[in-house]
């Protein structure tokens, strides 16, 4: 690295005294002045380009609500049907959001779908649902939290590579909740129906896990635009020797991100208990491809340092409708698959080649 963070006698300015002050990280210089390779850290790409790209997953969802409304006007456009499609969403968008974290901070989380089926499993046992449904919500939670802290650590201080860890959790977790459910549907029991009412109460005509969904989404948004956590996720994610050398734990601030989307995994078996009112080691199978597409269709790059929460909402939106409109036509689980790999692929390539375009 070319760049100097100070010149004279001074001392070196840090990003931890530049937070304390509410500045920016520090940013050394580069060889034209452009802030070198702190350049994508402090919004994550430009504005007008975040912009542009989410018109075009807006562009795309109204497109899908045509199609809809053409291919099945009778079922589409009913108020029973959208609130199918915000609900399904639900789950998997709180897990996005944690994926979306993860993936700006330079890493990948294979994990999300077996930490949820585990915490969902853990928080239904027949010893957690005797003490009610707020112990069994908060074992959901710190369940979920736990598994992203052990994987944050394998990463963090066991140098493992992030794919081997969260396949080795992915693994884990998935068998773990097979053997505490002997591979068995665990059902809430109905003097634990709060649990199920946050899928059934509803407010202005949505259910109670929209909303959470939600307030999970606005969360996240304002932890990665408006907080330090967030300026550290793209400064780790788009150059960590970089945000090493300007006082970032980058260590620390890792194992942070996965407990983060553990954390979200934990909030997601939560709402998908009060879906299908039971915990189950088979939910949450390939969640977390569809995570991971929905946070490359939104615009994070998969190198890190650049992304939103807001474009992986979208993300999640728009392959949630293709679902749904894959079921209203009656067809067959294979070809949603197929079409859902294609658009990742398309996704990718367009993000290399923006990538390439002079800015």
């Amino acid at each position: 690295m070319t760049g100097t963070f100070h010149s004279g006698g001074s001392a070196p300015r840090t990003e931890k005294n530049a937070g304390e002050r509410g500045g920016a990280p520090a940013r050394p210089t580069g060889k034209s002045g452009g802030g070198g390779p702190w350049r994508p850290f402090a919004r994550g790409g430009a504005a007008g380009s975040r912009e542009i790209h989410h018109l075009g997953l807006v562009a795309a969802l109204v497109l899908l609500a045509v199609v809809g409304l053409v291919t099945e006007p009778g079922n589409f456009a009913t108020s029973g049907n959208v609130v199918g499609i915000l609900a399904l969403a639900a789950t998997i968008g709180v897990i996005t959001v944690g994926q979306t974290f993860v993936i700006i901070g330079g890493g990948i989380d294979l994990s999300v779908g077996s930490v949820m089926a585990l915490a969902s499993v853990w928080a239904t046992t027949v010893a957690t649902q005797s003490y009610g449904p707020v112990v069994m919500a908060l074992c959901a939670v710190l369940v979920g939290t736990g598994a992203g802290v052990v994987t944050g650590l394998l990463i963090s201080y066991g140098r493992l590579v992030p794919f081997i860890a969260t396949l080795a959790m992915l693994v884990a977790a998935r068998g773990l909740a097979q053997r505490m459910s002997d591979r068995r549907t665990q059902l809430v029991r109905p003097e634990n129906d709060a649990i199920e009412a946050l899928s059934t109460t509803k407010v202005l005509g949505l259910p109670l896990v929209v909303y959470i969904f939600a307030a999970v989404a606005a969360a996240g948004w304002l932890l990665l635009n408006r907080t330090t956590f967030g300026r550290r996720t793209f400064a780790v994610g788009g150059n960590p020797e970089a945000a090493r050398l300007a006082g970032i734990d980058v260590r620390r601030h890792t194992l942070k991100l996965y407990a983060l989307s553990g954390f979200c995994c934990g909030i997601a078996a939560l709402i998908i208990m009060a879906r299908t009112t039971t915990g189950s080691s088979t939910h949450g199978d390939l969640y977390e491809l569809d995570a991971i597409a929905a946070v490359i269709i939104g615009g994070t790059l998969l190198t890190g340092g650049r992304g939103t929460v807001a474009g992986s909402i979208l993300g999640v939106l728009v392959f949630t409708l293709i679902t749904n409109l894959f079921i209203l036509n009656g067809l067959q689980t294979s070809d949603q698959l197929i079409a859902k790999g294609a658009i990742i692929v398309i996704a990718v390539l367009l993000q290399r080649r923006g990538l390439r375009s002079p800015t």
